[in-house]
């Protein structure tokens, strides 16, 4: 928003007043205002619910292809086993 200069603002203003007329034009602010206040409280609810550290279960791709092949291994000896 740093670009626009006065006159670009001016004619953003008065497509505004065109739009939605200079009688409803408070209301509609104020409208986007309590929008934006209200998305800002659930934004910020959504960061204070987040975790802030990750979970320290995760796993190299590594070590979760070490721990497949081990269950792949256990379950083909169960396998093997139940086969008379």
């Amino acid at each position: 928003m740093s670009n626009l200069g006065w006159s670009e603002l001016l004619i953003i203003a008065l497509v505004f007043v065109m739009l939605f007329g200079a009688k409803k034009l408070p209301d509609t602010a104020r409208a986007v205002g309590r929008s934006l206040r209200i998305f800002k409280s659930e934004a910020a609810k959504l960061r204070d619910d987040a975790p802030d550290d990750p979970p320290a279960t995760v796993l190299s791709l590594e070590e979760q292809a070490r721990r497949l092949e081990e269950q792949a291994a256990r379950l083909r000896a169960g396998v093997r086993q139940d086969k008379p």
